[in-house]
């Protein structure tokens, strides 16, 4: 039956960044489909991994800093010898820093090019050597955006960012198709999260966005759960190297 082809019954999911918003969204997500889950933030856990062991699932939660790629070996030991392997990674944590291309710093590029593209890339090689091993396949999927298809403005480092990760998604889901490992891309719309909360606050900016969306309204984290659920699921396993917009119809405007 076609349902059960979305089922994660058995699986073991890494989710970084699932202390809050759209990471925390989609660990939910995986739990109610069946996975076991991995969270790894910078930031308390504990309240997404009072919500998944509800749904009767294991959690453990795995405090790591995501600009340092110190992090992944540890990452991903961890993942395997507390819930026995390593099925699905899905690369969420990201940063953003806004300010005017003049005055932009180094550091605020140097920021977030390290978690959003640089950790992202050697966690999944770290992944992917695991997923290799066990010879069963995985899923990848990555947090990309709609700056991924957009130049944007006052984020440079997070357009070049998000312009890479769905570049890479291709390359990686090139590469590991042989292995029965699929990888791809979500790009969420303009969600209602922390880092959306300076346009939200604008009332020019918001109107603005708010006018362009065809569903009328900003994204909730939990509209990313269908799509995350399908891309981590034997239903998509003939889906490679794809970054889908979740977006309320805004590319389609």
């Amino acid at each position: 039956m076609i349902l059960d082809q979305f089922k994660l019954d058995g699986k073991v999911a890494v989710v970084t960044g699932g202390a809050r918003g759209l990471g925390r969204a989609m660990a939910l997500g995986l739990a109610e489909a069946g996975a076991d889950v991995a969270l790894v933030d910078i930031l308390d856990m504990s309240e997404s991994q009072a919500q998944i062991k509800k749904l009767g699932r294991r959690c453990i939660a795995i405090t790591a800093d995501l600009s340092d790629k110190g992090c992944v070996d540890t990452i991903v030991h961890t993942a395997v010898e507390k819930l026995g392997g390593l099925d699905i990674l899905f690369n969420n944590a990201g940063i953003i820093r806004r300010a005017p291309l003049t005055e932009f710093t180094e550091k605020d590029w140097d920021d977030v090019m390290n978690i959003n593209i640089r950790t992202l890339f050697f966690l999944s090689q770290a992944a992917a050597r695991v997923m290799i091993k066990q010879g069963r396949g995985g899923k990848i999927v990555n947090t990309a955006s709609l700056l991924s298809f957009q130049g944007g403005i006052l984020v440079p480092s997070y357009t070049a960012s998000k312009s890479a990760v769905m570049g890479l998604t291709r390359l990686l889901a090139n590469e590991l198709a042989p292995h029965q490992i699929n990888v791809n891309a979500i790009a969420p719309g303009y969600m209602a999260t922390d880092n959306t909360k300076p346009l939200r606050d604008d009332p020019v900016r918001n109107k603005a966005i708010l006018d362009r969306i065809p569903a009328g309204r900003w994204g909730e984290p939990e509209d990313l759960k269908g799509a995350a659920v399908f891309l981590a699921s034997s239903a998509s396993d003939y889906v490679n190297g794809y970054t889908m917009a979740v977006d309320g119809g805004w590319l389609a405007r």
